[in-house]
């Protein structure tokens, strides 16, 4: 059984920064696409950004410029760096990571979300 991991969230300032990490574990597969999304309350998930096995990157438009999704091969994880973070980027993240099965449809597995939280 797979279990995504993430780690990294709590509070910051405005301005300030934070770095999520999520990883799998249980039978575990290597990261190679994947991404990270946010819900916040009353509103819809939305795509914070995502990254895809070829390295090619997609941000949602409030993540634009501040946010960096990247993959750590050494530990197999995929990293969500948030700079000049903003109140309005308080939310739980949420990781997405994506097993690429050969021949078959990729397989998505999900966290349960780490709350980042930004407040003065």
């Amino acid at each position: 059984q797979v279990q995504v991991v993430e780690s990294g969230g709590g509070l910051a300032q405005p301005g300030g920064s934070l770095r999520l990490s999520c990883t799998v574990t249980g039978n575990s597969f290597t990261i190679m696409s994947g991404g990270w999304y946010r819900q916040a309350p009353g509103r819809q998930r939305e795509l914070v950004a995502a990254l895809t096995s070829g390295g090619a990157t997609t941000y949602g438009d409030s993540a634009k410029g501040r946010f960096t999704i990247a993959r750590d091969s050494a530990q197999n994880s995929l990293i969500l760096q948030m700079n000049n973070l903003q109140n309005e980027d308080t939310a739980v993240y949420i990781c997405n990571a994506r097993k690429i099965q050969l021949g078959r449809q990729p397989r998505d597995y999900w966290g349960q979300g780490t709350q980042v939280t930004v407040s003065a």
